[in-house]
């Protein structure tokens, strides 16, 4: 009996021991629940300064400059490209106007003001909210020269209040010839929009990439950053004015940059002209009855050179994430912030919400042509809206029952950047003169042809067809990129995937700087 008693004990108290250990495990789970809980509601800590450099990015930003410099025209200062010289010097001859400088638009020796507009804004954002990143690995003056490069030739497009040239060069003309752009001998002739022929698309992208540059120069150069706002501001009349698509009032051009609607570069040229001017009626004409037209408020879309509403979306963000003044009360800057996050959660992979629009390796793949575009014009916005968190101290963003940090954007904007760089099934950069292993045959006319060859406009096309990897290496260029089964096609004639668009090299450019290193998001431009 005295054992069995004993025995009953012992069981007795090793119970009551693992019932306490289960009561003590899930008070300590249940604190531990709420103390993460807690956490994911507190904003992570404000960045500082700029901190450490990452030396992938960096490296690479310093190689995508660079081909800003491979696609200017005009008369080049201080030329660092061996293999490019002087070039389109009679451009804009015909309307006695300066037109010699800005960029060619890819491959070919077209200036198309449409996506070069695009190019010029984008890249002033990119400067505007990661100066400091650049700076920082000393490409603060190489953005802002080839910026103005572009700007110095918008504002002679420019002559009349009403009047803006919109292309140089006949794309016909220029593709039946392949030739290097030093000897060009074809006519080039200027296409334009104005009262009778209106191009509200065209107009508006300009008076934002004019609005966007000056502030940029604001500082540095104020009275070239006036000039640019006071076309800015006339581009801006003229485009709201005569509202008309420029690719149903001339044609031809819907064949290259066919435009999908007029009523985003509208939104994106007055918020511009708003953060450059504190001009509220610029604010008012983009959150009131236009934003209700033209924002596709709760309807995410796709920023590129053709559609700006994400980018305005982001754009108009930050001033209700900072708190700007004299804009409490604005309702439609919270419809622009809520589609902004919409946006978002359609990046994130692991959101209720995120596209399914994705390679196997992790890619968000939206077009065939330019394939690169989307994802890494996205990832740029995501490290803008990631940044903008940060710095206002907003913890989260809600997609469905799920909820994101700042990090998060940070890790997607990070894994489109990284693909491009050559994480991905090929182990090839996208980026031009990045890495071991890049494409080698890129579609590009001075990339292709011996710097020392003669060639007239179609004994050049031996170049295009020849087996033979490009003499000089189109360093910068972000090529098309993949198809949705992550091969590409390292071909000359794929201009599918292998030409590169200065565009492109603005969004790459925006999205390294903002990887480089850390830093907190300036509250204001001015």
């Amino acid at each position: 009996m005295g054992k069995e008693s004993k025995s009953g004990g012992c069981l007795g108290w090793l119970l009551a021991i693992v019932i306490l250990a289960l009561v003590v495990g899930a008070i300590v789970y249940a604190v531990k629940q709420k103390m993460d809980h807690a956490n994911d509601n507190k904003p992570s800590p404000v960045p500082g300064p700029p901190g450490a450099i990452d030396k992938k990015y960096a490296d690479a930003l310093k190689i995508a400059m660079q081909f800003f410099d491979i696609q200017k025209s005009g008369k080049l200062v201080n030329n660092k490209i061996s293999w490019r010289g002087d070039s389109g010097l009679k451009d804009g001859n015909e309307a006695n106007l300066d037109l010699s400088k800005g960029m060619y638009d890819a491959g070919d020796h077209m200036k198309f003001g449409f996506p070069m507009a695009f190019t010029a804004t984008v890249l002033s954002w990119a400067i505007l909210e990661y100066g400091d990143q650049m700076a920082a690995v000393n490409q603060l003056e190489p953005a802002q020269q080839s910026l103005k490069w572009i700007t110095d030739f918008l504002i002679n497009a420019h002559p009349k209040d009403n009047v803006l040239y919109i292309q140089v060069g006949d794309p016909d003309l220029d593709h039946k010839c392949w030739e290097r752009p030093e000897n060009m001998k074809e006519k080039r002739p200027l296409t334009q929009v104005n009262i009778t022929v209106p191009g509200t698309e065209v107009a508006a992208e300009t008076a934002a990439a004019m609005a966007s540059a000056s502030l940029v120069f604001k500082t540095s150069n104020s009275a070239y950053s006036s000039i640019l706002l006071k076309h800015a501001k006339q581009l801006f009349n003229f485009a709201d004015k005569y509202p008309a698509s420029y690719s149903e009032n001339i044609p031809e051009v819907a064949t290259y940059y066919n435009s999908t609607g007029y009523g985003d570069e509208l939104l994106w040229a007055a918020s511009w002209l708003y953060h450059a001017t504190g001009d509220r009626s610029y604010l008012d004409y983009a959150t009131g009855e236009n934003g209700k037209q033209f924002a596709s408020w709760g309807s995410p879309t796709w920023f590129s050179w053709d559609n700006k509403n994400a980018g305005t979306q982001v754009l108009l963000s930050r001033l209700s994430l900072f708190g700007a003044k004299g804009v409490s009360g604005n309702s439609g800057l919270g419809n622009y912030r809520s589609s902004a996050e919409g946006v978002m959660c359609g990046l994130l992979p692991k959101s209720p919400s995120a596209t399914s629009s994705r390679t196997d390796g992790g890619l968000v793949w939206i077009s065939e042509w330019n394939a690169l575009q989307h994802p890494v014009a996205s990832a740029f916005l995501a490290a803008l809206y990631s940044d903008y968190m940060l710095t206002s101290q907003t913890a989260k963003i809600t997609c469905g029952d799920h909820s994101f940090k700042p990090s998060d954007l940070r890790k997607f904007a990070k894994s489109q950047a990284d693909y491009v760089l050559g994480k991905n099934p090929l182990k090839m950069s996208f980026l031009v003169g990045y890495g071991d292993k890049y494409p080698q045959y890129v579609h590009h006319r001075g990339a292709s042809i011996p710097a020392d060859a003669t060639t007239g406009c179609t004994d050049g096309f031996k170049w295009l067809d020849s087996t033979q990897p490009n003499p000089n290496v189109a360093v910068g260029g972000l090529v098309g990129g993949p198809f949705l089964n992550e091969t590409y096609i390292d071909s000359r004639n794929n201009s599918m995937q292998a030409e590169p668009t200065t565009y492109n090299s603005a969004l790459i450019v925006g999205l390294l700087s903002s990887l480089v290193t850390t830093s907190s998001a300036v509250k204001s431009f001015t």
